[in-house]
């Protein structure tokens, strides 16, 4: 990706579970209530409101044989989806 791209992760109503991760690629700076996660070169943004949902989950990136996702280990969920993208809390 080009120079100054993040990744943006939020947490969004809907999916069969009620809640569902959004992943985007973007092209911005942080904002005033973003959380900025920064590791190897990689930067990460975390808005305040998602962050209540994400309170210590530990995101990854998986590359293996059925292809690459992020994934997040989510310790406030007590439910979630066969595709692991929706929860519920």
């Amino acid at each position: 990706q080009p120079s100054g791209t993040v990744l943006r992760v939020a947490v969004l109503g809907g999916g069969c579970s009620g809640f569902q991760y959004e992943y985007k690629l973007e092209q911005a700076e942080a904002a005033n209530d973003d959380l900025v996660l920064e590791k190897h070169g990689a930067r990460v943004l975390i808005d305040s409101l998602s962050l209540e949902f994400l309170g210590g989950a530990r995101i990854d990136f998986a590359d293996d044989l059925i292809g690459q996702a992020f994934k997040i280990d989510n310790p406030n969920t007590v439910a979630s989806c066969g595709c692991g993208n929706s929860f519920a809390i």
